[in-house]
């Protein structure tokens, strides 16, 4: 790495070489309200709950449509704004893209008692198909919308084309591993993250200690979040999502799936949720993709698998167009 004493000459090469994004983390409200996602974002009202709740999601028209639909689900520490590259390929190619925020993230709301579940985030989901009259769609789900990907599949199959995982988490039961945690416990927890513990907790698990400045506008958003005074409200809800994910797991039911799918897996990925909580002994044999992608592959039949060697957590982000072959490969 280069220093330069020229103060001058460092922020002009700064400016110009570091994407507008980058140059300062921006405080950012509970709901993105100053954040432009790639797309026009459209919202659904409904009442959930007991909560009178938004739910932002992007509609991309194709100019020439093939008749198809493909719905992109995001992972936990994201929203459907990283899949702004995918959704605009898959858009020229004709297909219509649905890209949701879940309740609780990205520009949806942060309600404060609202019991999560990924049957819940599901059916929410479909209220969207619903609204738009969309009655079949490709659902493609990355980490933490892969466990929503499958729960909506298991739930609605007749409204499922085909299923693409793209390192999804849930391959294994993290109780079996880790210890539990209180949801106070992990509010406590969400409440000291910052710009720095997220950036080393994505470069120990998702990128293996290499950085990229395409990773950067994604570790933008969410720690933007922690310099805001609505993080506590944010903090909550990923407290609320941590316990879902650790206390619902799908890998029990991968088998049920019926409808064609494709595993997209990075191999060098090593997520697992309460990792830290396991016993040393332990923590070496979670979250090995390499090995997930695999077992998974045996347990939905007929399934494809397509492993990525030497990739981490976000292949669509890390290495697009060896992810873009194997996605467009299975739905064109």
């Amino acid at each position: 790495m280069k220093y330069f004493t020229n103060p001058l000459v460092a922020v002009l090469l700064f400016i110009g070489f570091c994407p507008v994004f980058s140059q300062q983390i921006r405080p950012q409200d509970a709901e993105l309200t100053n954040y432009q996602y790639p797309f026009e974002v459209h919202f659904l009202q409904f009442t959930s709950q007991k909560n009178n709740l938004k739910m932002a999601y992007m509609d991309v028209r194709p100019k020439a449509s093939n008749g198809k639909t493909i719905m992109l689900l995001h992972g936990k520490n994201f929203n459907g704004a990283y899949w702004e590259r995918t959704a605009k390929e898959l858009s020229d190619k004709g297909f219509r893209i649905i890209i949701p925020d879940q309740i609780g993230f990205g520009k949806s709301s942060k309600p404060q008692n609202y019991q999560f579940s990924f049957s819940q985030l599901a059916d929410n989901t479909k209220a969207i198909l619903d609204e738009l009259k969309i009655d079949k769609t490709i659902v493609l789900g990355h980490s933490m919308g892969g466990m929503v990907a499958t729960r909506f599949t298991l739930l609605y199959p007749k409204r499922v084309e085909k299923l693409i995982l793209e390192n999804p988490i849930g391959l294994e039961d993290y109780k079996t591993f880790a210890s539990y945690q209180t949801i106070d416990q992990a509010y406590q927890s969400e409440l000291k993250n910052t710009a720095e513990s997220y950036k080393k907790y994505q470069l120990t698990f998702y990128y293996d200690n290499k950085w990229k400045d395409e990773y950067q506008p994604w570790l933008d958003l969410i720690a933007g979040w922690t310099l805001h005074p609505d993080y506590p409200k944010v903090a909550w809800d990923a407290a609320l999502t941590s316990d879902m994910i650790y206390n619902q797991p799908v890998c029990y039911e991968f088998k049920n799936i019926k409808v064609p799918t494709l595993l997209i897996i990075g191999t060098r990925d090593r997520t697992a949720i309460g990792k830290d909580r396991a016993p040393k002994e332990l923590q070496p044999k979670m979250g090995q993709y390499q090995e997930l992608g695999k077992k998974t592959q045996q347990q939905i039949s007929g399934s494809k698998l397509v492993e990525i060697e030497n990739v981490g957590h976000l292949p669509h982000i890390e290495v697009y167009d060896q992810f873009w072959k194997a996605l467009y490969d299975f739905v064109k």
